[in-house]
């Protein structure tokens, strides 16, 4: 996700002109500090908000290893600038994981019909459609599929646009165990093939700034990991996100599909952050 920043969390955050569209509080949305990922290193904070509705096994497990503190003090082993930055093998290499069994996979989940009222979406066409469930950037099926279904029920499955974070495996599908990587840039052919967990909602700069290599010759570290929930609250990011079911959220996607045109993606649509108004 290319986050969008619109004010505040200097350590976080970089400012950004906060326009007049964006001053309502209706188009702002608090982030559930229980689905909130806090991720420390040596370069600045990262927040993720996790996506349980697509993928509980992962979110579960992301949970209990960060409660357990394995990913504590774990190098971010392989980064790649432009695709991706992988961490969380405890042996700080490909092909680790924790004693815990590994997961079954996650790659895609079915929109109930009430989920499917919380999603957002900002590209229909006939094959299908893109969009967003909180912030986290999905695709499903076509209107028509859905109308089709016997029981509402309807294949999604999330969309690694940048900023995405999904779970490592090793070649076999159901393998992934506590490696994560991040997306530094889309890349949507891994969708439907590796789990995703959530989106970086504040400090993706930090992820672009994490030390290349493979492995880095001086790797960055995850120096804390931890729920937004478990912090003390005078530790807790106070973030707000855009909701894209605000007007201003909605008009910012208009003006950049009359900019790009034909080629419009979803994954040309930014997520604005601000700090919370206190």
């Amino acid at each position: 996700m290319k986050t969008l920043i619109i004010a505040g969390l200097a350590a976080v955050l970089a400012p950004a002109l906060l326009t007049p569209v964006w001053a309502l509080a209706a188009d702002w949305r608090s982030p559930d500090p229980a689905q909130t990922l806090v991720i420390d290193t040596t370069k600045g904070r990262m927040v993720v908000e996790l996506a349980p509705q697509v993928a509980p096994q992962a979110v579960a497990r992301i949970k209990l290893l960060a409660r357990e503190g394995v990913y504590d003090g774990l190098e971010v082993h392989r980064v790649i600038p432009g695709f991706v930055a992988q961490t969380g093998n405890p042996n700080n290499q490909d092909g680790g994981g924790s004693d815990h069994p590994d997961l079954a996979p996650e790659f895609t989940f079915r929109l109930t019909p009430e989920m499917a009222r919380e999603v957002t979406f900002v590209t229909e066409a006939s094959d299908g459609r893109t969009g967003f469930l909180g912030s986290l950037p999905i695709s499903a099926v076509s209107a028509g599929e859905e109308a089709r279904a016997r029981n509402g029920r309807v294949l999604a499955w999330g969309a690694y646009c940048a900023g995405v974070f999904g779970m490592g495996r090793q070649a076999e599908p159901g393998t992934a165990n506590s490696e994560i990587f991040v997306m530094l840039d889309s890349a949507r052919r891994l969708d439907r093939d590796y789990t995703p967990f959530g989106r970086v909602i504040a400090g993706f700069d930090v992820a672009q700034a994490l030390a290349a290599g493979e492995p880095p010759e001086t790797p960055d570290r995850m120096v804390r990991v931890a729920l937004a929930a478990d912090l003390p609250d005078a530790e807790r990011p106070r973030l707000e996100v855009a909701d894209p079911k605000g007007e201003a959220f909605r008009a910012k996607v208009a003006a950049q599909r009359a900019e790009k045109g034909a080629d419009f993606t979803l994954c040309d649509v930014e997520i604005p952050a601000r700090e919370a108004p206190r």
